[in-house]
């Protein structure tokens, strides 16, 4: 399948090249999608670089720092534009480990959306406090609970979607951003009734640059969660995807 991993960025120069390298040679039939937000240390043009010397790397400008949930909806809509079949997410700080991304896409062969889990058997936090960890492991709880997600790493970023699930989700209505646009997504997509897998991951923090995690992104994705939880499902859901299947075998 025709698949684009798609790399937000905004100050990622140390990393940025590492990280397309380790892509192109972990998956050589994919392509990257470098998405940069108007990085004011030269992401940017790190990113023109990469693409120049390289077919499979494509840059996505954009010219404000507009939020990770913008990115990726702004990636999203280019894979689709150009006919991509899977569009994977992916940090660009190497805290998702590239040579883990043949385990999604092996994955999402059989399914609507494939995610690289921290929390199942199998999967791993490397190099986090405990007390991140924590908030991360309760956050994803919450999101479970309130919401009614099986999926035990609600708030993962390492991701691949079928095209046909991005279509039936619709991320264009999505206004969410960080923790809370992962979990938005995911709650949609079960709503959507989207075949999901969670596949172990072993996520390592990040050892160059700064995170771009902040407490108002933790603060915003527990408002959201409980604000939804409260309010119960919205009337945009339908449940496309599981009464297509059904209709499929009358």
């Amino acid at each position: 399948m025709r698949t684009l991993v798609c790399i937000p960025t905004y100050n990622e120069r140390e990393n940025l090249r590492e990280i397309v390298a380790r892509t192109l040679v972990a998956a050589p039939s994919v392509e990257v999608l470098v998405i940069d937000d108007d990085s004011p240390d030269g992401t940017g043009a790190i990113a023109d670089e990469l693409a120049l010397a390289e077919s499979r790397v494509h840059v996505l400008h954009r010219t404000a720092k507009a939020g990770l949930g913008a990115a990726y909806i702004a990636a999203f809509s280019w894979g689709l534009r150009h006919h991509f079949e899977v569009l994977v997410e992916m940090d660009a700080d190497g805290s998702h480990r590239p040579e883990q991304l043949p385990l999604l896409l092996a994955a999402v062969e059989g399914a609507d959306l494939a995610i690289g889990s921290r929390w199942v058997p199998g999967g791993a936090v490397e190099g986090w406090p405990l007390a991140r960890r924590t908030i991360s492991r309760a956050g994803s709880l919450w999101a479970r609970m309130a919401l009614g997600i099986p999926q035990r790493d609600a708030t993962s970023g390492f991701r691949a979607y079928r095209a046909d699930a991005i279509r039936i989700i619709g991320p264009e209505g999505i206004e969410s951003e960080g923790y809370s646009f992962q979990i938005e997504m995911l709650w949609n997509a079960v709503r959507e009734g989207l075949r999901i897998v969670e596949v172990p991951i072993t996520f390592s923090d990040r050892t160059l640059g700064r995170s771009k995690m902040s407490l108002r992104i933790v603060v915003e994705a527990m408002l959201r969660v409980t604000a939804w939880g409260a309010a119960g499902l919205p009337t945009r859901w339908s449940g496309r995807a599981a009464q297509q299947r059904q209709d499929a075998h009358v």
